[in-house]
């Protein structure tokens, strides 16, 4: 039988879906070079003038898998840089997050249902308990940058389905 815990519906979802988003950047790069667009054509995109592109939505999704597995584990989560600029430094940063979201274990998440974590926003400040922060807050916010992410190279006429979205 699965994993059936914070870190079976955590580590494993992270993981696969951030290879997903990996494998939708190698296609929409390679969409690039096929179509002679600038690659800064597609890293910049966004669905509306007040949306982030593709390059933030990347660094929010990798944002959320990093910290939601620092938190569960009590941990704070690490810092990056938000440097980014090209699709070669997006791949990096994706899989420095699957290398981070793999290195933990279930024994780092246990007990992490009923861990406090507290979430300093800008303009508040919000209290979960584990199972509450991953299913309210860290994987819904994960899918949706994921999700635009997807929806900005479907946009921009890269050959994506849902096959795409879901199997790595």
């Amino acid at each position: 039988m699965s994993d059936v815990s914070i870190y079976g519906f955590s580590a494993p979802t992270f993981a696969r879906m951030l290879k997903n988003l990996s494998g939708m950047l190698t296609k929409a790069e390679a969409h690039a070079k096929a179509h002679k667009i600038e690659p800064e054509a597609l890293l910049n995109a966004r669905l509306a003038p007040d949306m982030f592109p593709l390059i933030r939505q990347v660094q929010i999704a990798t944002d959320h898998a990093k910290g939601a597995m620092a938190r569960l584990a009590g941990q704070a989560p690490e810092a990056f840089n938000d440097s980014e600029t090209s699709f070669a430094d997006l791949q990096a940063r994706i899989a420095k997050t699957i290398a981070l979201v793999e290195a933990f274990t279930p024994a780092q998440l246990q007990g992490a249902e009923r861990r406090e974590i507290t979430l300093k926003l800008r303009i508040d400040e919000r209290k979960f308990s584990g199972v509450d922060y991953l299913n309210t807050w860290a994987l819904p916010n994960f899918y949706f940058h994921v999700t635009t992410a997807y929806d900005i190279l479907r946009h921009n006429g890269v050959e994506l389905g849902k096959r795409d979205f879901l199997m790595s």
